[in-house]
């Protein structure tokens, strides 16, 4: 029994816990920016290149031609499927870039404020704490000037 009490006291801390939701929102998110690139950016992107759809960009390895990639991959030919690497790059930009401006906003909002500047001093001759704008130790009666 104390082996499965150790793995749940494990299991149940917050780090663990804290770890395991946010694989479960960074997929989530990974589905959202997929679908992102696929359905939003490339097809302008497509459309711009003269109606190139990305994901069927490919090179076929045994020689022979093919209508699609689907049709190549059905036909269960070789393919270099270098259209499907573009989006996977456009995504990984995208995920790097939202997770760069999260961490930057994270890092800004952890920065301390400067400290307050201090309102007094020490006197030269006596060593006691002063008021900044004393020209005279209230306690050695030392001039500060």
């Amino acid at each position: 029994m104390g082996f499965i009490s150790e793995f749940k006291d494990f299991a149940m801390k917050g780090n663990v816990l804290d770890m395991a939701v946010g694989i479960i929102i960074g997929v989530a998110f990974g589905g959202i920016i997929n679908s992102l690139v696929k359905d939003v950016i490339m097809p302008p992107i497509g459309m711009i290149m003269g109606g190139t759809n990305f994901a069927d960009l490919f090179i076929v390895l045994d020689g022979k031609t093919y209508a699609s990639l689907a049709a190549a991959q059905a036909a269960a030919a070789p393919t270099i499927n270098y259209g499907l690497f573009i989006n996977a790059i456009i995504n990984f930009l995208i995920v790097a870039l939202a997770i760069f401006m999260l961490i930057r906003q994270v890092n800004a909002a952890k920065k301390k404020p400067a400290p307050p500047e201090p309102n007094s001093k020490e006197c030269p001759f006596c060593k006691e704490s002063i008021p900044n704008a004393a020209v005279k130790c209230s306690h050695c009666t030392s001039d500060l000037k």
